[in-house]
């Protein structure tokens, strides 16, 4: 039968009677004893089976998993178990997972007690966007004999889009406008100057910048009056990623194209809820997906779809394209975020001249990697000449990355360098940043 299959209890069983057998040879007394055995171990294994394969042995098998999975979060899915027998039973689950996760020996071992449910929750951690093809359950089932078991098979076929990090996106939301939050991450950021659309007229409160204080309408009212201020609105912010060769480098299992994927979603969401109007541009040899800024009730939905099905090219990016497209598609002053990647000087001087011309028409912000596994080798012990000179190599390396920043800084360009991980974050808090400044 398909479904039955022989324990480690089994084997050690029937090892005891072939060495019972083997002794008996020499030691004639033992032959009775050997055969006792035998006729013992075959009526257990019999009861075992009827035991098992009898009517009353039924688990109930549940799978549920969330609408979508989040690239790059861990994702919990459920397993529901329900024991609709008598017998204590002992459970081994084996889930069917996408082929993506390469998991050849997940399993979760558990006892039932008779009539008793159980939830099982575990965790997928998702690297690339795409469907994801989950099989069926299996669980395999012994009861308090255990010389057998028995497969049952719930077939739960399933197909799971993994999206850009939805989870990342409201994390990052409830930390940019929660005021009391004392979590590290997103910046508070104060404001300078007053380079704000006026909202209204106040009576003043201590704490209040006496700097605001309206003399004319105190006069009137007698009592001490200021202005209050609010964010410009309906500002155009883009987010431009790059999807050449450069950005198919690897860190934690995702691409740097994907990092940009999560902090673009991230931070278009955040852009909308701030009223300005989040918009998406993507290009390497050739422009991609263009999504005009606009602050309708579904941008967020067209942004996180176009997202989705990005794909990484082969071929390296062309900037000339670039600022022709940023000339035609994006009209008016508009703040660029571009997710890139520069591992030379040389690469970024090759670009500049595109990039401070595209910097004269908008205010851009140019995002790029540090090597995260060159910064862990430069902290690493080092023992010989070789590795000193590869160490000095690797220092002067992440000094031009630095000397990258200080370039575009020089012609007027922001410029972020900031490790995958933290690509986030660090793009929040300049977005805040510049606003706080009012240069969008």
């Amino acid at each position: 039968m398909k479904n039955v299959f022989l324990t480690s209890r089994f084997f050690l069983v029937f090892a005891l009677i072939v060495g019972l057998f083997v002794l008996s040879f020499s030691l004639e007394f033992l032959f009775p004893v050997a055969q006792t055995f035998l006729v013992l171990a075959i009526l257990l294994v019999m009861v075992d089976a009827m035991l098992l394969f009898s009517q009353s042995v039924r688990v109930k098998i549940r799978r549920r998993l969330p609408k979508v999975f989040s690239l790059g979060d861990n994702n919990k899915v459920r397993i529901y178990l329900r024991n609709r027998s008598k017998l204590k039973l002992k459970l081994n689950v084996i889930d069917e997972l996408p082929v993506q996760f390469q998991l050849r020996d997940f399993q979760i071992p558990l006892l039932l007690n008779p009539l008793e449910e159980r939830e099982l929750t575990y965790e997928l951690h998702p690297t690339e966007r795409g469907e994801y093809a989950f099989g069926a359950v299996n669980v395999f089932v012994e009861n308090f004999i255990g010389l057998l078991q028995r497969r049952l098979v719930q077939d739960f076929k399933m197909e799971v889009p993994v999206y850009p990090s939805i989870i990342q996106m409201k994390n990052f939301e409830l930390k940019a406008f929660d005021r009391i939050s004392q979590d590290q991450g997103i910046k508070k950021i104060r404001r300078l100057g007053h380079s704000y659309e006026f909202e209204q007229i106040k009576n003043y409160v201590r704490g209040d910048d006496y700097r605001s204080i309206n003399w004319k309408a105190s006069s009137r009212r007698g009592q001490l009056m200021v202005n209050q201020y609010e964010d410009e609105r309906a500002q155009q912010v883009y987010s431009i990623i790059d999807k050449s060769r450069a950005m198919k480098m690897p860190f934690d299992g995702m691409s740097l194209m994907d990092y940009a994927i999560n902090t673009s979603l991230a931070i278009s969401n955040i852009a909308l809820q701030k009223h300005d109007r989040a918009g998406l541009l993507t290009f390497s040899d050739k422009i991609g997906t263009t999504l005009k800024a606009e602050r309708k009730a579904n941008q967020l939905n067209k942004i996180l779809n176009a997202l989705y099905k990005e794909k990484e090219r082969n071929l390296e990016a062309n900037y000339e394209l670039l600022y022709h497209a940023s000339r035609k598609l994006i009209k008016g002053r508009s703040l660029l975020v571009l997710y890139t990647n520069f591992e030379s000087t040389y690469a970024l001087e090759r670009v500049l001249p595109i990039l401070r011309r595209i910097n004269n028409l908008h205010l851009l912000v140019v995002v790029f990697f540090e090597n995260t596994e060159i910064q862990d080798f430069i902290q690493s012990r080092v023992d010989t000449t070789e590795d000193i000179y590869h160490q000095t190599v690797a220092q002067q390396f992440m000094a031009e990355k630095v000397a990258m920043v200080h370039k575009l800084k020089q012609y007027g360009i922001q410029a972020i360098l900031t490790k995958p991980k933290d690509l986030t974050v660090n793009t929040i808090n300049k977005y805040l940043e510049l606003k706080s400044r009012g240069l969008i």
